[in-house]
C-alpha cells in the first residue's frame, strides 16, 4: 500500500479525529462552553466524528477536510440558557435545556449510515 493510501485508513483517520477531539477539549470557555464539548464527548457516535468550532458551536463532520459535514446537526447556545439544535436547510430541530439533552438529540438526527469520520471532504465517504 502507497503512503498515500494508509494516510486515508480507518486507523489514521481515527488517529487524526482522538487528536482532534483533544485539542477541542483543551480550548477555554472563552472559545465554547465546556459543557458541550463534554456533552459531545460523551456520546459514543459524537466522538467518532470529526469535532471543529465556529464562533462557539461545535461543528462536528463525518470527514476530516473543509467545509465541515452540514447533515450533522450543530447545537446553539442560548443567551437566556439552554441550546437549541440546527441542521442546515432544515433549520430548529429542538430545544434543550442541558447540552446533554442537546447531544442525545444530534445522536438520534445523525445521517443515515453514520459512521467514523474519514480523512478528506465528502466525496471521501
Amino acid at each position: 500500500m502507497s503512503e498515500a493510501m494508509a494516510d486515508k485508513t480507518p486507523a489514521h483517520a481515527a488517529e487524526v479525529v482522538a487528536e482532534q477531539w483533544r485539542a477541542v477539549l483543551g480550548y477555554g470557555p472563552d472559545a465554547i462552553r465546556p459543557a458541550m464539548v463534554e456533552a459531545a464527548y460523551a456520546q459514543p457516535r459524537l466522538r467518532e466524528l470529526y469535532p471543529s468550532l465556529s464562533h462557539g458551536i461545535l461543528l462536528l463532520s463525518r470527514w476530516t477536510g473543509y467545509p465541515p459535514d452540514r447533515a450533522v446537526p450543530a447545537v446553539h447556545p442560548v443567551a437566556g440558557g439552554g441550546y437549541q439544535i440546527t441542521r442546515h436547510g432544515e433549520g430548529r430541530l429542538g430545544e434543550t435545556a442541558t447540552a446533554e439533552e442537546a447531544y442525545a438529540l444530534v445522536v438520534a438526527h445523525l445521517p443515515e449510515r453514520c459512521g467514523p469520520a474519514v480523512i478528506g471532504t465528502e466525496a471521501d465517504l
